[in-house]
């Protein structure tokens, strides 16, 4: 089963999608949550355009200050308020930046995440002598 798990074909796909579509930044670290006061953005926020989310918005993306075209990790977030799951891209995010998301996407006691970091090995199955 672990051959299955982070490989690089599941984050080929997943570069595939992003770099498709292009990103839409729409608040700047340091702006506030314009429905909740106390929560600070990070990092620059938006999403990837022509994706489905639940929000309806697009997939979210936090954009660190390392290179955007790289997604760096994955974040899956549980909202028992919303009922939902949704999951999260950060791109060209630092150690420092992600740990800040993940404080950012953690503070309430109605969502926690967890991090996918980025895989890079080529499962058995897929590697051929051709």
């Amino acid at each position: 089963m672990a051959e299955y798990e982070n490989n690089a074909y599941f984050w080929q796909k997943v570069d595939t999608l992003f770099l498709s579509s292009g990103v839409t930044l729409f608040r700047k670290k340091g702006d506030v949550h314009p429905v909740f006061a106390n929560l600070i953005y990070p990092t620059d926020y938006g999403y990837v355009n022509d994706t489905n989310s639940v929000s309806g918005d697009g997939v979210s993306v936090y954009a660190g200050t390392g290179n955007r075209s790289i997604i760096t990790a994955l974040v899956v977030a549980a909202d028992i308020l919303a009922k939902e799951l949704d999951v999260k891209v950060l791109v060209g995010c630092n150690e420092q930046e992600t740990d800040d998301v993940l404080r950012f996407l953690n503070q309430t006691d109605y969502q926690k995440t967890v991090l996918i970091r980025r895989g890079s090995q080529i499962p058995a199955w897929g590697i051929t002598d051709n």
